[in-house]
């Protein structure tokens, strides 16, 4: 078993940022993907063993990537065993920073900025300072930066902490199909409207557009006589394909370039999204605000007047969508989430 003291982090030639660079002049967009690897598992095996109360989830809700955490960590009820922590919509080249917070510091890791929580642990870190990022609260050093492992050992590390009628989002009997079609969606979905927005060139642009498209006429195809992307119920594969359609015409449409259709005109896509915007767990995650506040202000190579779009009109999440009629049911033999816990809302006017 590795210690803390063992482990090294992913080697890079990468600036300290959140995201690296983003348009490289006649290249294509290629995210890094080599995140730190460690699991936080109920035998502990990497040396980071299931123990509520010991983690912090640190997720900024404008991120995609880190509101899959938040979502997944409501709907199983993990609230008691992991606390979250919440950074502010922007960030500069060297982290995201915590100045929703009195003072300006997370009130439990006492830090300002998420990247002394990977210094105290690899001092020299040489890649992006990414959220989610789960910290070892008494150590202070980040633990994983994993976001696709990190959503799937909530399922299945910490059964044993998951709320009564927590939903099963990872069973295994789709466990196969549900990797299948995530590949697909983080290909040529989720990372697909990042190459769309920074595609060095037209032609590494239109190749982009024409991927993320093709996918786009898939899901509307698939979904139009299922009411759930695997299965009968809601599953990770919804999760992770929700994240982008939520932020789809108020930023990927137009800052993005992604617009030879909004969703609110695909009616397959567009009344799926709203079936889960309007299930417990989903759509009270989601903070328009900061969505485009993280946008339109830290993408300044796209957006150098920073100015940050009024529209759209977010009514459109509450319209009525009709999937019920598809049958399913989202939480299965389970039930859904309570309120959220006080602390943890979306701020008013920010949501749907």
């Amino acid at each position: 078993m590795n210690t803390q003291s063992e482990q090294r982090a992913p080697e890079s030639a990468d600036a300290y940022s959140t995201e690296g660079s983003y348009v490289h002049e006649g290249e294509e967009y290629t995210r890094d993907t080599a995140y730190i690897e460690d699991r936080i598992t109920r035998d502990g095996r990497d040396g980071w063993p299931v123990e509520a109360g010991r983690y912090r989830l640190v997720a900024a809700r404008a991120c995609p990537w880190a509101n899959r955490s938040i979502i997944v960590r409501r709907l199983l009820g993990l609230e008691d065993a992991i606390s979250l922590g919440l950074p502010g919509p922007t960030h500069d080249a060297r982290s995201w920073t915590f100045d929703l917070d009195p003072g300006g510091k997370d009130p439990v890791l006492g830090i300002e900025r998420l990247q002394q929580a990977f210094f105290a642990r690899f001092p020299d870190y040489p890649r992006g300072i990414t959220v989610p990022a789960i910290v070892d609260v008494p150590s202070g050093g980040v633990v994983t930066n994993d976001f696709a492992q990190i959503t799937l050992d909530f399922s299945t590390e910490w059964v044993d902490h998951h709320r009564p009628g927590a939903p099963a989002l990872y069973p295994e009997d789709l466990r196969e199909e549900i990797d299948t079609v995530n590949r697909r969606v983080y290909t040529e979905v989720n990372n697909g409207v990042y190459r769309c927005g920074f595609a060095g060139s037209q032609q590494a642009y239109e190749a982009a557009y024409d991927r993320l498209f093709t996918a786009v006429d898939w899901l509307e195809e698939r979904l139009r006589t299922q009411r759930y992307f695997v299965g009968d119920t809601i599953t990770e594969a919804d999760v992770r394909l929700f994240t982008t359609l939520v932020r789809f015409d108020a930023v990927y449409h137009g800052h993005f370039k992604c617009n030879r259709s909004k969703l609110s005109e695909l009616p397959v896509l567009s009344a799926y999204a709203r079936d889960l915007f309007q299930t417990p767990g989903f759509g009270d995650t989601v903070d328009f605000v900061q969505i485009k506040r993280h946008y339109y202000i830290v993408h300044k190579d796209l957006n150098p007047t920073q100015i940050v779009p009024v529209g759209p009109d977010t009514a459109f999440w509450r319209t009525e969508h009709g999937r019920e009629r598809l049958g399913g049911s989202p939480f299965g033999a389970g039930t859904a989430p309570g309120p959220v816990r006080p602390g943890e809302e979306v701020a008013p006017g920010h949501g749907a």
